[in-house]
């Protein structure tokens, strides 16, 4: 089994959170990438995460160096949870809850779909390992697959995916 592992210290995954969940569009001027979150805030589908980064704090964070790997939920994924879930994890007492979750989405350094596709696993800022298969040449994270792979920032790599991705 091939698992990836990273030292980066766990501090650096609420950091990731924030960058890639927060808004405000520096994007592309002069040639340049965005940065992960503001990709997030750019492509319009990620309403709900950029908003949970924000409430966990992790903006700045996920502005940072990285390099970041996140999978990203869609807002239809979010809104696929159970009722009152999105709610539930946006209120200030559960705030260590949701920075679990939003940490347990990003993966230190830069994994890009090919890499995935020859790892079993990964492990996340979160702590714990999320799964990785390749069926029907499709990568699937957990039980969400991977729906737009690749799209890249000047600090990591985005992979949109059609589910949230719960820790243990």
């Amino acid at each position: 089994m091939k698992v990836m592992t990273s030292r980066i210290p766990q501090f650096i995954g609420a950091g990731l959170v924030g960058l890639a969940l927060s808004g405000g569009a520096q994007a592309d001027h002069h040639g340049m990438k965005a940065d992960v979150v503001d990709t997030a805030v750019e492509a319009g589908q990620f309403e709900t995460l950029v908003a949970a980064v924000e409430a966990a704090g992790l903006v700045e964070t996920l502005k940072g160096e990285g390099p970041f790997t996140v999978f990203a939920p869609t807002d239809e994924a979010f809104a696929a949870l159970p009722e009152g879930t999105v709610d539930d994890l946006l209120k200030p007492e559960n705030r260590d809850t949701l920075t679990s979750v939003l940490t347990y989405h990003v993966v230190p350094g830069k994994v890009t779909a090919e890499d995935a596709m020859s790892a079993d696993s990964a492990t996340t800022v979160q702590g714990q390992d999320i799964s990785i298969t390749t069926m029907d040449g499709q990568v699937m994270v957990n039980e969400a697959t991977v729906i737009q792979p690749d799209v890249e920032a000047s600090n990591g790599v985005i992979h949109v995916i059609d589910g949230v991705l719960m820790p243990e």
